[in-house]
């Protein structure tokens, strides 16, 4: 199983490349980061500077989106980033949910994400793409190769994964949650007429490692996490107010818990003590992340390695940012 580390671009870049860094001395395969320009700072200026720093990691967005760049501008960043480092760069994507609504806009349909990841694959692995109408291509590319992974939770968004992603990435790390999406993303592909294991599948989670696991220490750490219930919670109202509460078409242990949200203010998106997110229960933090000694991390790890994932990426939004990444190099990362 691979490791990835997922960061948010803020000020000041420098450190961010520093502990990417950090990272891929503590054997860490992937540096992701979130993209919302408004909230953070431009992440493909940042992706240069990490890669031109780094020898192995493969780095990219966690998740992009179709709208806030033009899919010609998208892959052609991809593609500049490849010719300069080698292959090494990976296009997470889904439909948008701060950098489109922080902007006053709408997250895209699921159709017009599945034709922005066809365009932004085919060019910027050196093929021609129809964009709006126009038919292009990027001349100077050779050999370019960018893997697309679509982030998903809904049953169409879960379909279209399978039918036409390189991998799927599940924004929490509850053993049941992910075996049903991943049964559903394989036999979307499986239907698709591709091989349903040829689907990458990424689990991305907060990871808090604590000294031990007394009642003080976990308190603590659920504290530092629960933000992360609160921004899948905007995915899950959406999907709520799409299909309905008892629908029986999204599994009613990702939707009960957003019974008491009030509503969500982006300008604490992503960070620990966001004041929005009190309603999220410690149970549904316990489930969604990693937290406890390096043996709970390992023992829940293994169950999501035998339920297909192949990458674990930890969310690392919290005030134990460093540490995380050196208790992952010395006692989870070689055990894996």
């Amino acid at each position: 199983m691979d490791i990835g580390l997922v960061l948010q671009t803020d000020p000041p870049a420098r450190l961010l490349v520093e502990r990417m860094r950090r990272a891929e001395a503590a054997g860490f395969s992937h540096g992701w980061t979130f993209d919302s320009c408004v909230l953070w700072q431009e992440p493909f200026v940042i992706y240069s500077q990490i890669l031109g720093q780094t020898e192995r990691l493969t780095v990219g967005p966690m998740v992009t989106n179709p709208s806030t760049r033009t899919w010609e501008v998208t892959a052609s960043l991809f593609a500049t980033l490849n010719d300069m480092f080698g292959n090494r760069t990976i296009c997470g994507i889904g439909r948008g949910d701060s950098a489109m609504r922080v902007a006053g806009r709408h997250p895209a349909t699921l159709a017009r994400l599945s034709e922005a990841m066809r365009a932004i694959k085919e060019l910027a692995e050196g093929r021609s793409a129809v964009v709006d109408g126009t038919e292009l291509s990027l001349p100077w590319v050779r050999d370019g190769a960018l893997p697309i992974w679509m982030g998903a939770y809904g049953p169409k968004a879960l379909e279209l994964t399978g039918r036409q992603a390189d991998g799927f990435i599940l924004q929490l790390a509850d053993p049941y949650l992910t075996e049903y999406m991943i049964k559903a993303v394989r036999s979307a592909a499986t239907a698709a007429g591709r091989d349903p294991d040829s689907v990458r599948i990424c689990v991305a989670a907060p990871a808090y490692v604590t000294a031990d696991d007394s009642p003080t220490a976990l308190a603590h750490a659920r504290e530092q996490c629960r933000w992360f219930g609160g921004m899948v919670g905007n995915h899950v109202a959406d999907l709520v107010t799409h299909y309905g509460e008892h629908s029986g078409l999204v599994p009613e242990a990702l939707t009960a818990y957003i019974k008491d949200r009030q509503g969500y203010d982006y300008s604490h998106h992503g960070r620990a003590g966001n004041p929005d997110t009190q309603f999220v229960p410690d149970e549904i933090v316990d489930r969604f992340c990693l937290i406890g000694p390096p043996a709970t991390h390992l023992a829940r790890l293994a169950q999501l390695r035998s339920l297909g994932v192949d990458q674990f990426a930890v969310y690392a939004m919290h005030d134990a940012i460093e540490t995380t990444i050196d208790l992952y190099g010395s006692a989870v990362i070689p055990q894996l």
